[in-house]
């Protein structure tokens, strides 16, 4: 199956960055991992933040990289990282998608992890004081969960509260036993996994009157 982006976890793809929104149509940006950058799906138009953009009608700036963490596959921090991007972008949304990555460093770096957490939301919010922000449960690709899961994803609700974003629940938990939903590289979601992200974030924006 022929799949668009890299089946790695760790590799550094990343989608161009695109120009801002024309005047009227509201401009979303995406911080994430794989899983929002669409790895496993056959085109970029199947993975699931390009979907909900396209039905909403949003200009979508999705700088998102596989293998991305808090702390995973973080090469720098400051200028020229991931969250300078979408704060140069300034979006009228943004999606903060991460952490699923950061169970791997876990073990040797969990109180990295979640001090990053914390840094990264504080420094969005402070420079995107008007954009609303939109923090997603970490996703999750096996059935099996590990314990880090489940506290990363505490931190990152916590952090969600702090600065007074939106919180989507249960996110890890959307392709939970559909092995049909995954790609061939049993890591991704397919076209059919991504698709049925995409219904269930539209279902939680709805609910946040989005």
């Amino acid at each position: 199956m022929l799949m668009w982006g890299a089946i790695v976890a760790l590799t550094g793809c990343a989608s161009p960055v695109s120009s801002n929104a024309a005047p009227g149509v509201t401009r979303v940006a995406f911080y994430g991992d794989s899983y929002t950058l669409g790895t496993g799906a056959s085109s970029e138009s199947k993975r699931w933040s390009t979907i909900v953009s396209t039905q909403r009608g949003w200009s979508e700036y999705n700088p998102s990289v596989n293998g991305l963490g808090f702390v995973n596959n973080r090469q720098h921090y400051g200028d020229g990282d991931k969250p300078s991007q979408v704060i140069a972008d300034r979006p009228d949304i943004l999606f903060i998608t991460m952490g699923l990555n950061d169970n791997f460093s876990f073990g040797v770096a969990a109180d990295k992890i979640k001090g990053q957490i914390t840094a990264d939301f504080d420094r969005l919010k402070k420079a995107l004081p008007h954009t609303r922000i939109v923090v997603v449960e970490p996703f999750w690709y096996t059935d099996v969960r590990p314990a880090s899961l489940g506290v990363i994803s505490g931190w990152v609700k916590d952090s969600a509260a702090v600065i007074g974003a939106d919180y989507i629940p249960g996110a890890s938990r959307w392709i939970q036993g559909h092995p049909q939903w995954m790609a061939a590289d049993g890591l991704h979601p397919n076209d059919a996994g991504y698709a049925e992200m995409a219904r269930r974030m539209n279902a939680e924006l709805i609910t946040l009157g989005l």
